[in-house]
């Protein structure tokens, strides 16, 4: 192999996984305290009695909860997208053919370390439902990628890249 195509191949590896792994560390970051509901209410809060000004003060706890947990789905689809955008286009076979497979392992296995790591802090809840959340965020990005790439191949004959 000479450097030229080696070096296409290692820029084509940064371009793909540098993004994924970026993610993986923002979900991690928001594993710790940091992603605390406490934390987030400081801003959340104020934007809901802003937008619901008479609205008690129960109801807004459970708002807040809700969008917690909207942000769950959202982000372990980004994590499936960016999870399936680096395997569809990788020079392993097994990873290409089976991309949706090792994406949704790969949102499984984040999944499963952000619950373990928040088990140990004090201002954070591990829950088995969270997972379920997150895989059900990551399951459905990675089958709208898989509409999207049956949709752009039908008649080409070949798939679309993001």
């Amino acid at each position: 192999m000479n450097d030229e195509s080696l070096k296409s191949r290692w820029s084509g590896r940064i371009f793909r996984y540098v993004p994924l792994f970026l993610w993986i560390g923002v979900i991690l970051y928001a594993s710790t305290s940091a992603g605390a509901m406490s934390n987030t209410s400081l801003i959340i809060r104020p934007l809901l009695h802003f937008l619901f000004p008479n609205t008690p003060e129960e109801i807004i706890t459970q708002y807040h909860a809700y969008i917690r947990k909207l942000a769950h789905l959202m982000e372990y689809s980004i994590l499936a997208f960016w999870a399936s955008r680096a395997l569809w286009n990788s020079h392993k076979f097994i990873l290409r053919k089976y991309w949706y497979l090792f994406a949704f392992i790969i949102v499984a296995a984040i999944a499963s370390i952000d619950e373990y790591n928040q088990s140990f802090d004090a201002l954070r809840t591990s829950s088995i439902y969270d997972v379920l959340l997150d895989c059900t965020g990551g399951a459905v990005m990675i089958i709208f990628c898989l509409l999207f790439r049956f949709r752009k191949s039908n008649g080409r004959g070949n798939t679309a890249e993001f």
